[in-house]
């Protein structure tokens, strides 16, 4: 007796109204060449310009499911953990799928980022070119970094004014990035962000310290963070060497992850 065997494939209909809920998605997203069928963002979707453009569906990181289901989408990506399982359960009654995304922060992790964003708006096939097309600009990046003879320790401080500084730990996205530049994480004492404090600031004693560039500007500019308490006792005191990035491009780790590496060694040798 002949058996017979039947597959059944599923096809993902390709999303004409997508919501993305973070920076390094909405950039994915409109690389990937689907920028035009986002209908709304994040707060900190802010690149490429049309996706800044956007209108937003948070305040400080807030969500609000009454926002986003009043732009209609049929799609929603989202970091991993981001959603509430009320806020899920809410989307899944409304009928919006949503798909989940947990960021690793490696090249590997990159890479397999571009390829699930590619798969949940139905592009694998440009997933799959724009992958292999940012692991040779990465693998290029590294191959081009500079280089001294003192490897470089780099601080990490957030700053939104100075009631609210924190420094980056190991295993943090800023820990991985300042490893892929070339430089060495100064805190290595506890993992992801705690809170800054003058004495951490001169026990871990940077070559470098490095914020974004809105964290700079909260705090008064270079010339006010080097006269900050314990400032002068550091290399990067004495040196001046405080350096700034634009936020979503440091923390990216997607398709911008070259010019993140690049431009980082850059600035810290």
């Amino acid at each position: 007796m002949a058996l017979w065997l039947s597959v059944i494939t599923v096809t993902i209909a390709q999303p004409k109204r997508i919501v993305t809920l973070s920076g390094a998605i909405s950039e994915t997203v409109s690389a990937l060449g689907l920028g035009k069928n986002i209908v709304a963002v994040d707060v900190t979707s802010v690149y490429p310009e049309t996706i800044n453009k956007l209108p937003k569906v948070s305040r400080n990181r807030a969500l609000s499911v009454e926002s986003i289901l009043s732009f209609h989408p049929d799609l929603i990506v989202a970091p991993d953990g981001d959603l509430s399982k009320a806020q899920l359960s809410q989307f899944k009654s409304m009928g919006v799928r949503v798909v989940q995304i947990r960021q690793e922060y490696s090249v590997a992790g990159a890479l397999k980022f571009i390829r699930q964003i590619a798969a949940a708006i139905a592009m694998s096939y440009q997933g799959e070119m724009v992958a292999r097309n940012a692991e040779q600009a990465i693998q290029k990046a590294l191959n081009e970094l500079k280089k001294n003879q003192k490897l470089q320790k780099v601080l990490f401080i957030y700053a939104r004014g100075t009631r609210t500084m924190n420094v980056a730990g190991k295993g943090s996205s800023i820990d991985a990035i300042i490893h892929l530049a070339g430089g060495r994480n100064a805190i290595q004492e506890f993992n992801e962000f705690k809170p800054y404090t003058t004495e951490a600031l001169i026990k871990s004693n940077p070559d470098v310290i490095l914020m974004f560039d809105f964290g700079v500007s909260s705090l008064g500019g270079k010339d006010a963070i080097l006269k900050m308490p314990g400032v002068n006792f550091t290399n990067a005191g004495k040196n001046k060497k405080i350096i700034e990035m634009d936020g979503p491009l440091l923390i990216n780790f997607s398709t911008r992850l070259a010019e993140a590496i690049r431009t980082l060694n850059a600035k810290i040798y």
